[in-house]
């Protein structure tokens, strides 16, 4: 069984042995997902004709600002209560997932590229469904390690996002896919604890330009601050969705 890692803890590349894809016909949650794509589409079709997806917050993740954008539904365990009535029905579909963490729509611009990284942990199977995909790599697709896969649509590719990967879209259209976050099985008992050292990590990256002196202190006392900040993480993934929950319901 792998061992948990997060790159809040390690700056290194991840060196664990999964494999660079999952193949999905035994995947349950990859199935249903799949079955379930012309209607996840048209959802996301309905809302575009009145609402613009938002620039992802990371603007070093990308070679050019303003390419990724995204709308979510939930992440790492923050729910999005305000975005819940433009997708009811894939939010029905999602919430049936054992596990899911996160569930967001990603546009990825014509040009566009998602420079090469380590996700957040090996803790999550991170998946994609093909929704708008404009050309078939070399033009527009997805790198795992050294294999480079096209998306489809309505089909799923699932990774562990801890291993390096980067996507890019080349082409003269935009890039749609549904983006979204499993537990892995041997993790599923460690589900919360996942979710705040991952947005620990995440709002360290967001204040990176104010706190940048963080990134320059010896890796030890990086960790120690880290591992300081996760139960406030914990605590407000649960203040924010009760306060949220009442606002929207």
């Amino acid at each position: 069984m792998s061992k948990l890692w997060f790159s809040l803890y390690d700056r290194g590349v991840y060196k664990g042995d999964e494999p660079s894809f999952y193949e999905t016909e035994d995947i349950s949650f990859a199935q249903l997902i799949e079955e379930n794509y012309p209607t996840i589409k048209k959802e996301l079709e309905n809302y575009l004709t009145q609402h613009q997806l938002q620039t992802y917050f990371n603007s070093s993740m990308v070679e050019e600002h303003g390419t990724w954008k995204t709308i979510s539904l939930e992440w790492w365990g923050i729910k999005f209560y305000e975005n819940y009535q433009y997708f009811p029905k894939t939010l029905s579909i999602i919430n049936s997932i054992d596990g899911l963490v996160s569930a967001s729509f990603n546009k990825l611009e014509p040009r566009g590229k998602i420079k090469p990284h380590c996700g957040d942990t090996n803790g999550i199977y991170r998946c994609h469904l093909g929704l708008e995909i404009p050309d078939k790599i070399p033009v527009c697709g997805f790198r795992v390690r050294e294999e480079w896969r096209s998306w489809e649509e309505g089909k799923v590719l699932v990774f562990v996002d801890a291993v390096n990967h980067e996507a890019i879209n080349l082409s003269e259209r935009n890039r749609f896919i549904f983006s979204f976050d499993v537990i892995r099985p041997e993790f599923k008992n460690k589900s919360n604890y996942i979710c705040a050292v991952a947005m620990t990590s995440l709002f360290l990256q967001n204040r990176a330009e104010s706190l940048g002196f963080l990134y320059k202190l010896p890796l030890k006392i990086q960790n120690v601050i880290g591992t300081l900040l996760v139960p406030f993480a914990f605590m407000a993934i649960r203040v924010r969705n009760s306060l949220h929950s009442i606002k929207y319901k």
